[in-house]
């Protein structure tokens, strides 16, 4: 989907990036009603992946709150195993499959990043 590099984090004045994850959920679904797919999207620190804010396509906040205590904090690839037990253990709305797909969309999107920046650094 898309990320963005560079903006700055105003908490700590740490650089971030926002990596964004997609997926489709059930055509029944409210969130498939109202924007079509599933979004998530994710501040993350670059260097280390943590996840310092997450927001998600939702027509209930109470979603968007409950997703946000699954990856705040959390490593976006090095936690990958912990974040996805989590969301099958805790998270039984009705777009639980979208989620996890959506979280797997952002992560490439994220692991490809930073291969390409490492890449980068290595030709300097």
């Amino acid at each position: 989907m898309s990320e963005n590099r560079g903006s700055k984090n105003m908490e700590n004045d740490v650089e971030t990036y926002y990596f964004a994850g997609e997926s489709r959920t059930n055509v029944d679904n409210a969130i498939t009603k109202v924007y079509g797919s599933f979004y998530v999207a994710f501040e993350v620190i670059p260097e280390t992946g943590e996840i310092v804010q997450t927001d998600c396509s939702r027509t209930l906040e109470l979603t968007n709150d409950f997703i946000r205590k699954i990856f705040l904090h959390k490593r976006l690839e090095a936690d990958e195993k912990v974040i996805e037990e989590e969301i099958r253990r805790r998270y039984h709305g009705s777009s639980s499959k979208a989620l996890l797909v959506a979280y797997r969309d952002a992560l490439k999107h994220y692991q490809k990043v930073m291969a390409s920046e490492a890449e980068n650094h290595e030709k300097l």
